[in-house]
């Protein structure tokens, strides 16, 4: 089974849950008369180093915000990140599937109201990987569904996507500035940067850079918590941060943009034009 997640759609639900990419599905607001999907799980991913031959034990915590006992069902999944930063979970194993290496805890869960649950996993790659990146996804799926009304009753249910990158050995990315150009998003003009990923582990952009547009007002703007998956060219947008409880700033291109993007320990100079 294969499941597709809209961009739009995790772009508001990262905003509603106050998470990065936790990458939720819900099929639908759930709303009615039985309890239906009521979990939180932290972290919302995982970023960490395996050793090959050596298993290495993660935990993560679910929380059953629900008023009666939550019933949940656990398991590892594959996964895609599309062009569009939509995400493709499949059930299949992909052919370089790290999930073979995965051994969770159990494949279903009661947990009480309120409740807490540490539920732990393990990674053990086969002595003699290579360096690489091993990613999946802990799914964690409600079985007890809600009901929605409306002009038609039907129920609903819900699942938290947990991702997770294992670096193994000395995996690393080797991230570089591909292209610079301003893309229309959301009926607005956005500089996006074009990277690329030349390593074998995936990679982010943090850091800030300074911009003047056209009017001149400036702005410090920050690049999308995007991940640069290995051998990909992906579209990170930089965007004007913005002080809680401030509206965000209306650019006026052309923006001149200087300044250095991080990723890990290292950096990359940005000193361009954006013009549409």
């Amino acid at each position: 089974m294969r499941t597709v997640l809209p961009g739009s759609l995790l772009r508001s639900l990262n905003t509603l849950l106050g998470s990065a990419l936790a990458c939720v599905l819900l099929s639908a607001p759930l709303t009615g008369h039985a309890q239906g999907f009521a979990a939180y799980i932290t972290p919302p991913r995982f970023e960490v180093k395996a050793v090959p031959g050596q298993p290495l034990r993660q935990v993560l915590e679910i929380q059953h915000a629900g008023q009666e006992k939550g019933n949940y069902r656990v398991y590892t999944s594959d996964w895609t990140l599309n062009a569009d930063n939509s995400v493709t979970f499949s059930d299949a194993l992909f052919p370089d599937s790290c999930r073979p290496w995965v051994a969770i805890e159990r494949r279903e869960l009661v947990i009480e109201p309120g409740a807490r649950y540490r539920f732990r996993f393990e990674i053990t790659p086969p002595p003699g990987t290579p360096a690489r990146e091993c990613r999946f996804a802990i799914m964690v799926e409600g079985l007890e569904p809600a009901l929605v009304q409306g002009s038609l009753n039907f129920p609903v249910g819900g699942r938290i996507g947990v991702i997770v990158y294992a670096a193994i050995g000395d995996a690393a990315p080797q991230l570089e500035i591909a292209g610079t150009r301003v893309m229309a998003q959301g009926g607005q003009s956005t500089a996006v940067v074009d990277v690329r990923n030349r390593g074998n582990a995936h990679g982010r952009l943090e850091g800030f850079v300074n911009g003047i547009d056209a009017s001149g007002a400036r702005f410090e703007l920050a690049p999308a918590d995007l991940p640069i998956l290995p051998g990909e060219t992906r579209a990170v947008t930089l965007s004007p941060v913005v002080e809680d409880g401030k509206p965000a700033p209306v650019v006026r291109f052309p923006l001149v943009v200087t300044g250095k993007l991080e990723w890990g320990r290292n950096s990359v100079p940005l000193d361009t034009r954006f013009a549409p």
